[in-house]
């Protein structure tokens, strides 16, 4: 990736960090509401505070921000602007990005997958630490999100290692299997409409190799995974695929209650 100086986070990440939706738990489950927008962005809208003891206020949040986040100055750059932007609480949350990027440069990743871009933080934060010959393909249904990441993925000189697809992601992975690239991706990232999860699951797990990482955003959803409501397929799409998960042997994973949960899935 691109050597350039990585910064300490000093206390203004936290008024950043507390507008995009960012909650940690100590033992508490904390998460972001959303909402749907049709015709939008493949994700789903994070809104609102977190709900945890640690609150943006709370000098322990402040505490884990000056004390675990680094950040790039070009990734500063997109996230400030990300912040600008109407929706730009949908941004995937610092902390969990940075945890993102480690787990790809601690496997020696060189292939990526990324389902649902907004406006590309996590994408940059990954091909940051790829070789030069890595690559993420990032797949979104909307390119003028991303159009707001481009030149910063240029500017940090990682630009030719985002491919982005603009179309339904389902499309581009369907092409992937049939270009002949079953198991020769390293990791995924899956944080894209809900109801489509257990499929982007099912043909990421075919793309991933043995050892590889799946990353499932958003799996506690706002809590409401405790007693999913019957007219809520969001809901509902994401406790069935928590569920079969648990029981699923081609995998071990980790649940993690960062931001509105993450689960790992690494490939047996």
């Amino acid at each position: 990736g691109s050597e350039m100086p990585l910064l300490s986070v000093p206390k203004e990440m936290a008024v950043g960090t507390a507008m995009l939706g960012i909650a940690f738990a100590t033992g508490v489950l904390a998460g972001k509401r959303r909402l749907a927008t049709p015709g939008t962005h493949t994700g789903t809208w994070k809104l609102g505070p977190p709900r945890s003891l640690i609150g943006k206020n709370s000098p322990l949040w402040q505490y884990i921000l000056d004390h675990s986040l680094r950040e790039h100055p070009i990734l500063k750059k997109l996230r400030l602007l990300t912040i600008e932007h109407p929706w730009g609480r949908m941004m995937v949350s610092c902390d969990q990005a940075q945890l993102m990027a480690n787990l790809v440069k601690l496997i020696k990743a060189k292939k990526v997958i990324e389902i649902g871009v907004f406006t590309g933080y996590n994408a940059l934060n990954m091909a940051l630490v790829l070789p030069d010959n890595g690559r993420v393909i990032a797949c979104d249904i909307n390119e003028d999100y991303a159009k707001i990441g481009k030149p910063l993925w240029k500017e940090a000189g990682v630009e030719h290692k985002i491919d982005l697809r603009i179309k339904p992601a389902i499309q581009t992975l369907d092409e992937l299997l049939a270009s002949g690239e079953a198991e020769t991706f390293d990791f995924a990232f899956i944080d894209a409409d809900k109801e489509s999860y257990n499929e982007y699951y099912e043909k990421c797990l075919r793309l991933i190799r043995k050892g590889g990482i799946i990353a499932i955003d958003n799996v506690l959803f706002s809590g409401k995974v405790l007693k999913p409501r019957k007219d809520d397929s969001a809901v509902q799409s994401i406790h069935r695929l928590n569920e079969k998960l648990l029981r699923d042997s081609r995998v071990s994973i980790s649940m993690l209650p960062m931001a509105d949960g993450v689960t790992l899935a690494f490939k047996l």
